[in-house]
This record gives structure tokens, sequence and C-alpha cells, in this order.
């Protein structure tokens, strides 16, 4: 399986950067915002339609331009809206790991394309990076919905034997597991949720890899 990896794909938030920066706690809190003070939806039901939202579409984003007919880029400026700078700091550490790693790398995101140069950028580690495909590379059809991981696939002109997807969602390891794709899940206190692999840091991956030869 794994010894013919040729690229990894990588989840953007709460991957590349450990949850515990809280960066994604306070982008759920802008969306929160965003909800409330542009839809005008009441505070104490955002919590609820989120989940419902989250389950049935995979994002927000995806539920509010359906029922709400939100612009997406308006959407999507707001909830990034942030001072990254006080949530990650340039990893070093990470840099040299990617610098090591020779296959193929493609950030894989539900986000946009702004937001993770910026992220990238910030940690030092956008240059390692070919291409980044996003919610509009794929035409809002996000993760963990099959047809995301099958543009993901097309898009790298990859097979999915060849890959690789690093997540700190399980719901979104399942897809590309069943496609045939290596999956591992990245964060600290995660139970493994049918990946094929865990780790507790993005840093362990070259580890991890260097275990399959």
């Amino acid at each position: 399986m794994a010894k013919t990896l040729q690229c990894i794909f990588f989840d953007l938030d709460n991957t590349v950067y450990p949850r515990s920066s809280g960066l994604m706690r306070t982008i759920g809190e802008r969306i929160n915002l965003y909800m409330v003070e542009r839809l005008h939806i009441k505070p104490a039901d955002v919590s609820r339609m989120r989940d419902d939202f989250l389950r049935s579409f995979g994002t927000t984003l995806n539920a509010l331009r359906r029922f709400y007919d939100v612009d997406p880029d308006e959407y999507l400026d707001f909830v990034h809206d942030i001072p990254i700078d006080r949530y990650l700091q340039p990893h070093p550490e990470l840099d040299r790991m990617l610098e090591r790693m020779e296959m193929r790398k493609i950030i894989f995101t539900n986000a946009d394309a702004k937001h993770a140069r910026r992220v990238l950028a910030r940690l030092g580690i956008l240059r390692h990076f070919e291409s980044i495909i996003d919610i509009h590379l794929l035409d809002f059809v996000n993760k963990p919905a099959r047809r995301a991981y099958r543009t993901a696939l097309n898009f790298a002109s990859a097979g999915p034997e060849e890959c690789l997807l690093a997540e700190d969602y399980p719901v979104n390891i399942i897809p590309a597991k069943e496609l045939g794709m290596t999956t591992v899940l990245v964060g600290e206190g995660l139970r493994i949720d049918g990946a094929h692999y865990h780790i507790n840091r993005i840093t362990d991956l070259e580890n991890l890899i260097i275990s399959f030869r």
C-alpha cells in the first residue's frame, strides 16, 4: 500500500498547525458572529444550526449558500478576518521536515486559498506546496463528499494508491480510505476512527512514512 506513495494531501486547519493554537476556535466564533450580525439568526440557535449544517453539508458555508444565498467570498473574508500572528508562529521543524520529504505536497482544504496561503506563509512553509485545492477549486463540493476526493485526485493526476491524506477530522478520513488512499489522522487525543494510522503532530509524519519502507 504505502510503498507506492507519490503525493501527500495535507488538510490545513488543525492539521498543519495544532488545535491547541486556538485559531480554529476563533474562526468558529467569527462564523457565529456572521450568522448573528449578517443573517440576524438568534444567538441561541446558532450552535444547533451549525451542528446540523456540518452533518448535512460538511461546512456551514454550503448550508448558508443554500438557505440564505450568502456570497461565499464575503463570508470567507469575514470569518478569516483574524490576526493569525496571534495564534501561529513560524515552524522551523515543520519547514525542515517538508524540505526533506521528496513526495509531492498539496494542500486539500474546505477553506479558501487566500486563508491557506496566509496560514502557510505565517508558518514559513508555503514554498513546499505545489498547489492548494480549496473550496473554489472543489466547486463547493467539499470534504467529506466523495466527489471532492475524486476532484483532488484528478487535479493531481494521481491514483488513490499513490496518495496519502493527512487530516484531523475523522469524518473526512473515511471516503479517502474507501477510495484507496493511505490515511493518517493527525492530532493529540483522537481515536484512530477508521484511519490507517494516527500521529499526534504533523511533524511525526516523516518518521511514519519512513516506517513504511
